[in-house]
């Protein structure tokens, strides 16, 4: 009995007290001013500023320097004006170049290489993809190491770039080593790169003599070349103008050899019989000997010449490639009364002709100096 007692008057006081609690209301907050609300807000603010930027300072001080980075502040239409500005005045430098070279493979990259050697010449090189190196940037059958066959390994010396010797013919580990190298040389001294850019056709003009000379190229954005002309009623090409015109478009294929069947189609060249059958030593002695002006004002080379001569393909070998993009500049310097200049200038040729095994000494015209060979070791570890 005295327990129920207990535990009942413990329920009284507790109902009792809760009823209380309900029955009391709160008193009305006092209302904040606008002002004083903002004052506040503020206060909030900094103190959340400094909150980051003492958390900012905690972390960088940590290890992350990244954190702390921060780019200079620049508008979009900046952006726009510098790109679309350079490109227009670009155009407008090269509508009379001196050298057009058509095709940035290995054999043009060369070709545009060495001409950019010679001062006060300008040098304008088309490329229909967006990157330049056509098919040097791998080996054979999308394998990364590049062969070349001897003296033509004077002239990776010459641009700096490593190999694995093996006697009569030296291995690069990535084919890219080399087409990187080319790329930044030619247009570090000098040499503008049109990409992403077809040349649509050729211009010809009758000399006085009644023969026909080639003076420059007829171009379009690619993506107009490849897919515009068949969806648009009117795409018309742009034209700069050239003194030479080197055509190292490749063997054929969707653009590949364009120049030399352009000529065909004109009647300029009798026959385009095309390359014959891969045999490596014959296709790169072949493709230098025939390298030449085919006609007035275009000179041929690469493997666009095998396109007229006939000569077989050589395969995932690139030695001839080089050569026949110096031979190419060489023709063309001639053609501009530079043959001297271009011959003083070709240190690697040089050294092909007369059978030295040096090195290159530090070169006047890109300041650079050959790297050593690499041991078989070097060049089995893994490339990246």
């Amino acid at each position: 009995t005295t327990t129920t007692t207990t535990t009942t008057t413990t329920t009284m006081m507790l109902s009792s007290s809760l009823s209380s609690m309900r029955s009391t209301k709160p008193k009305p907050a006092m209302m904040m001013s606008k002002k004083a609300t903002m004052g506040l807000q503020q206060q909030r603010h900094r103190a959340g500023r400094i909150a980051a930027t003492n958390h900012g300072k905690e972390v960088a001080d940590a290890s992350d320097p990244f954190d702390t980075h921060r780019f200079l502040p620049i508008k979009e239409h900046q952006v726009s004006r510098a790109m679309s500005r350079r490109y227009f005045d670009d155009l407008d430098v090269y509508a009379e170049s001196d050298v057009v070279v058509v095709g940035a493979g290995s054999a043009g990259l060369t070709c545009a290489y060495e001409l950019s050697k010679l001062p006060n010449l300008k040098v304008a090189m088309i490329e229909q993809n967006v990157a330049p190196g056509g098919g040097a940037w791998l080996g054979g059958q999308l394998m990364s190491a590049m062969v070349v066959r001897k003296p033509a390994h004077h002239f990776l010396n010459e641009i700096g770039v490593q190999y694995e010797d093996e006697g009569d013919y030296v291995v690069v580990p990535h084919a890219a080593m080399v087409t990187s190298a080319l790329i930044s040389k030619a247009l570090g001294n000098g040499v503008k790169l049109f990409n992403a850019t077809a040349v649509e056709d050729l211009v010809i003009r009758e000399q006085e003599s009644g023969k026909p000379r080639v003076a420059g190229v007829v171009t379009n954005w690619a993506t107009v070349t490849l897919y515009g002309h068949e969806t648009q009623s009117c795409m018309d090409p742009n034209v700069l103008e050239s003194k030479v015109v080197v055509a190292s478009t490749g063997h054929d294929g969707p653009l590949g050899a364009s120049c030399v069947k352009r000529l065909r189609n004109l009647g300029l060249v009798e026959n385009v019989p095309g390359m014959a059958a891969l045999d490596m030593n014959a296709a790169e002695d072949a493709v230098v000997r025939t390298t030449s002006e085919v006609v007035d004002g275009l000179v041929v080379c690469g493997m666009e010449i095998a396109e007229v001569t006939g000569a077989p393909r050589m395969g995932p070998t690139f030695g001839a490639m080089f050569v026949s993009g110096q031979k190419a500049a060489y023709i063309a310097a001639k053609s501009l009364g530079r043959e001297v200049d271009m011959k003083a200038k070709m240190t690697s040729v040089a050294m092909s002709t007369t059978g030295g095994d040096t090195p290159p000494a530090a070169s006047a015209v890109n300041n650079t100096t050959a790297m050593p060979k690499m041991s078989k070791n070097q060049a089995e570890q893994p490339t990246h």
